[in-house]
């Protein structure tokens, strides 16, 4: 958890839930796992336990001691859809985003299809919550474009793709219901290349259906000094986020206590382990 963030799109993250496991190529160089298993074995350290999938119920009510509106990347370190999460543990975290709605939130997930199960079932509720986000990972056609679908078929009100890291040209894109679309390229050591006209093409194409677009970075191994410039200008733009009262912090201290009383807070669940395949390009 941090309350401030580095990452370009976002002021904040929030992780009640650690590790994950690689599904698809854009796995390969998971930022997130290369931070997490240099820790490993550090007794006391968040990440002693490396990117082993954990959940962390004494983060969940963070948001709700935050008093200042921020945008919150959910499980930045995680994947809220992870196949060994307990369908309870993720009722808990999105009850937390409906309690703290003056945060707006920024859900990510690669598991696009159990997304749009639970939001269609379970989540049925937040679906349509103008200030909790939905998005799935875009890396490539084979893999991204179906999670585009399914986050479509999803009865979400506000949708997003994060394409990064951008493997290869999408060709052309069924925006309809998107609302937002970030691009980037892989960075750090064994980064695959991106080439600027796979990036024109979406930023084309979102001109084109009025859909936000956001260029984070080209990335590479020295991705400060390849920098975010797309054609001579930064590409910035994210969708409104709407505004709602912040409660007293009485009431905030309150809504802490009520959540923390809840059996689901206190026992975020992980399932039966079961082996996580990685299918390959």
């Amino acid at each position: 958890m941090s309350e401030h963030s580095k990452i370009e799109w976002t002021d904040a993250t929030w992780n009640p839930i650690r590790g994950c496991a690689k599904i698809s190529p854009g796995c390969a160089h998971c930022y997130a796992e290369t931070f997490a298993e240099r820790f490993r074995g550090v007794p006391g350290h968040p990440y002693e336990r490396g990117f082993d999938l954990r959940t962390v119920p004494e983060r969940l009510a963070d948001p709700l001691r935050w008093p200042r509106p921020r945008s919150v990347f959910v499980n930045s370190m995680s994947d809220l859809f992870h196949e060994d999460l307990d369908d309870a543990s993720i009722e808990a975290v999105v009850r937390v985003m409906r309690l703290a709605d003056w945060h707006t939130y920024q859900v990510l997930t690669k598991r696009a299809d159990r997304l749009q199960t639970l939001l269609a079932s379970k989540l049925g509720d937040a679906a349509g919550l103008p200030h909790v986000w939905w998005g799935v990972s875009v890396e490539n056609r084979r893999h991204g474009l179906p999670r585009i679908r399914a986050l479509q078929n999803a009865p979400a009100q506000v949708r997003f793709l994060s394409v990064e890291p951008l493997l290869e040209d999408l060709g052309v894109l069924d925006l309809d219901g998107i609302s937002w679309v970030i691009v980037g390229g892989e960075s750090g050591p064994g980064a695959r290349p991106l080439a600027p006209d796979w990036v024109r093409s979406i930023r084309d194409q979102c001109r084109a259906a009025d859909v936000a677009f956001f260029f984070k970075q080209w990335g590479g191994v020295r991705k400060s000094r390849n920098g975010r410039e797309l054609d001579g200008a930064a590409h910035d733009q994210i969708p409104p986020r709407p505004s709602r009262p912040i409660p007293s912090l009485n009431d905030r201290r309150a809504l802490i206590a009520e959540l923390e009383a809840e059996p689901a807070a206190s026992a975020l669940m992980i399932r039966e382990k079961h082996p996580s395949i990685w299918h390959g390009s």
